[in-house]
């Protein structure tokens, strides 16, 4: 596997962009049986920090038995990656099987970042060692899956980017409602040169129809509150400060109904309206192959040079930076 060296450098491929490339190509790896051959490291897989392995990035606040807020956060980007998943599994656990829980909102305490993209820098074995989820997909997509069959209402509350996996967790919500003036959608996927992983082929032409579904999924361009509202990305957009009134009255609304009546209904609604797991799997086999192929290796290897997860403007116009990519 390689991915261009910058030329200011003349030396072999650093490790940053391996793990990079190589994390890539994780999970086509590890559900094939394949062995993983990389790059020795100076530092052993079981050594990172403590800050890093342990350091909360989700809290979750129940404002009564029946309402909670689930915020991300993870500064500066809230970045999602193989740290979050065990953290986000307890979560999801949680909130399929708490018998008073009726509404879950989903939020972030980062400035300007809803939840983005995963996180392509830790060593690989921090993600080859995840098991597969209940559904036997990986546990990212198997998550998505769960959140949206659990028997509860899950509300995604976007103030500002929600990229990637951040689009994905929107989308596998039941309803999504985005600051008209902060709120940023995408999936960026197609622009670096692989296919998306979490559902969103699925999910998005359900809620928006083909053509346009195809605009956000191969344009790979940022959406803004207002589109996402006119093309169903969201349910409404709101001027940001009437975002939080709204959402925290609906939720506050719903947590007082009958726990049953709203599963019975919301399972009735599910027949007619969510993907099937084969549909989520197909997804995500088509990403297993599209990040194995050299050009996405590459894409995402300039992306890493440009300051991919360390530069703030590169993760807050991450649509326009993607867009620099393409052949001309």
């Amino acid at each position: 596997m390689k991915i261009r060296t910058p030329r200011s450098t003349g030396v072999a491929m650093s490790s940053k962009f391996l793990t990079a490339a190589a994390l890539l190509m994780l999970p086509a790896l590890a559900l094939s049986g394949q062995a993983i051959v990389a790059e020795k490291s100076d530092r052993p897989a079981d050594a990172k920090s403590q800050s890093e392995s342990e350091r909360p990035q989700i809290r979750v606040e129940k404002r009564t038995p029946g309402y909670w807020r689930v915020t991300f956060d993870n500064p500066p980007f809230n970045i999602f990656g193989p740290e979050t998943i065990p953290q986000m599994e307890k979560v999801v656990a949680e909130i399929e099987t708490d018998p008073n829980l009726r509404v879950v909102v989903f939020d972030s305490a980062v400035p300007g970042f809803f939840l983005t993209h995963y996180n392509f820098t830790p060593p690989l074995a921090e993600s080859t060692g995840l098991p597969a989820g209940r559904t036997g997909l990986h546990p990212l997509p198997d998550m998505l899956v769960r959140i949206s069959k659990a028997p509860i209402v899950s509300i995604a509350l976007i103030r500002g980017r929600a990229t990637g996996v951040g689009s994905e967790l929107a989308l596998a919500s039941d309803m999504r409602f985005a600051s008209r003036q902060k709120a940023i959608l995408s999936q960026w996927e197609v622009g670096s040169g692989f296919v998306p992983g979490g559902g969103p082929m699925a999910r998005l032409p359900r809620l928006m129809g083909r053509g346009r579904a195809l605009e956000v999924l191969l344009g790979s361009d940022d959406v803004n509150g207002d589109l996402a509202e006119e093309y169903g990305y969201v349910n409404r957009s709101f001027d940001d400060d009437k975002l939080d009134p709204f959402v925290d009255a609906l939720a506050t609304r719903i947590s007082g109904f009958d726990r049953q009546a709203i599963a019975d209904t919301k399972r009735l609604v599910d027949f007619a309206s969510l993907p099937s797991d084969p549909e989520i799997g197909a997804g995500w086999d088509a990403f297993i192959s599209s990040v194995q192929r050299p050009v996405a290796q590459q894409k995402i290897g300039r992306l890493m040079e440009m300051g991919l997860q360390t530069n703030p403007d590169i993760e807050t116009r991450l649509g326009h930076y993607t867009g620099t990519l393409a052949e001309k």
